[in-house]
């Protein structure tokens, strides 16, 4: 055992006690006792955590048009006033998205909770999950020992408590998918901002505010809400983008040109609006088809093979979602057959036939030889061009020589 010197408090004489232990000692110069503590070691420096994930940030690449612009308005002035905000509308009409920025624009906490069959009360109130145990053994007399070994209860899955405790925004993506009764603990905490707990309740923040989304169309999962719970919110009904809008967000997440994407926009809108059996305003197959046409390097023109065999894959295997006969299925492709025509018959702008053909459909191989690189080298330069919007000043400087 290392021995360390410590001065006894009576008579100030030097002693020889155990190094780092606490416990009573009997001086051997004066013969009084003495209780020795050893010094706390300095604390070192709490290492660098980083700050707390307080919940998902505005999606980067969220667009905001006048369109989005008077709805996210719209919907910041009711949960500014105390209010809380129901977004209901089909697939790909933007409520999650639109939910998160606008709830990132209170600047609270964000708490994003998922609607699920199997969710109960508890998932989100929380729950006693197991045990937390403590022991203590003390040895500051020598000749006593005192043991303490104490169990308590472990409380998990606390989100809404938490939430309404700190005052957060809790968005409830598609909360329909619970089932009702796990959802009743909502009536009190909006109405009378009080959160039920066993034992006891939980005083509501003031700041405290919550969005809820879901999905209307009858498929699996879905539960109706009840009556109480719609009447304490303030329901916005979504049908979906205007076109302007879609364009924008296409374009933002294909990276294909304006003039492309308005066209491809366009196609979705009028095949939609077609009376056939499509599953709903949503702007992803837009999104999806101009993917497509940059990975596959094809462009909306109606003689780019490419262009129309993504528009069948996209937008024929949706129209049969909903199941349709061999006689819907032949008259959904002869309608899209003819708005492609319609649409997209008229040659790009940035397509003159010879140029336009070598810089954006890479098949004209004196273009190419000029170039004086092999073959994967041109397809990168040509696909580099595309993107940062070279080829078309490439293909007018071209054509005025």
């Amino acid at each position: 055992m290392d021995m360390e010197a410590a001065s006894c408090p009576w008579c100030h004489k030097e002693v020889r006690v155990e190094s780092g232990r606490k416990r009573r000692y009997s001086c051997p110069f004066c013969k009084d006792e003495f209780n020795f503590a050893p010094s706390p070691a300095p604390a070192a420096d709490p290492p660098h955590s980083p700050p707390a994930e307080v919940g998902p940030g505005p999606p980067s690449d969220f667009v905001e048009t006048p369109f989005v612009k008077e709805l996210v308005d719209r919907t910041l002035v009711y949960l500014q006033h105390g209010l809380h905000v129901h977004l209901s509308g089909p697939a790909g009409s933007g409520k999650t998205s639109t939910a998160l920025h606008v709830a990132q624009l209170l600047g609270r906490p964000v708490v994003l909770i998922h609607g699920d069959d199997q969710m109960g009360t508890s998932d989100l109130v929380g729950k006693e999950s197991g045990y937390k145990r403590s022991y203590t053994r003390d040895e500051y007399v020598h000749t006593v020992l005192k043991v303490e070994e104490e169990s308590k209860p472990l409380w998990v899955g606390k989100a809404l408590t938490e939430a309404c405790q700190n005052g957060c925004t809790v968005v409830y993506d598609e909360f329909t998918r619970s089932r009702p009764e796990a959802n009743n603990v909502l009536l009190s905490v909006l109405e009378e901002r009080v959160l039920p707990l066993r034992g006891g309740h939980v005083a509501v923040h003031p700041d405290f505010r919550i969005i809820f989304t879901s999905n209307p169309a009858d498929y699996a999962g879905i539960h109706g809400a009840q009556d109480a719970l719609l009447d304490r919110m303030v329901t916005i009904l979504l049908s979906g983008f205007d076109q302007d809008t879609e364009a924008s967000i296409t374009q933002k997440h294909s990276g294909m040109p304006l003039v492309e994407v308005e066209r491809i926009v366009a196609l979705v809108r009028a095949f939609r609006d077609a009376g056939l059996k499509t599953s709903s305003a949503s702007v992803r197959p837009a999104i999806l088809i101009s993917r497509i046409l940059r990975v596959r390097g094809g462009h909306a023109f109606a003689e780019n093979p490419i262009f129309i065999q993504t528009c069948r894959d996209v937008l024929l295997s949706q129209a049969r979602r909903t199941g349709t006969t061999p006689q819907e299925d032949q008259q959904n492709e002869q309608t899209l057959s003819r708005l492609i025509q319609e649409i997209s018959s008229v040659p790009l702008p940035i397509e003159p036939p010879a140029i336009g053909t070598s810089v954006l459909g890479l098949k004209d191989g004196s273009l190419m030889a000029k170039l004086g690189e092999d073959r994967e080298v041109q397809e990168l330069l040509i696909r580099k061009m595309r993107e940062m919007g070279l080829a078309e000043l490439l293909l007018a400087k071209v054509s005025a020589g």
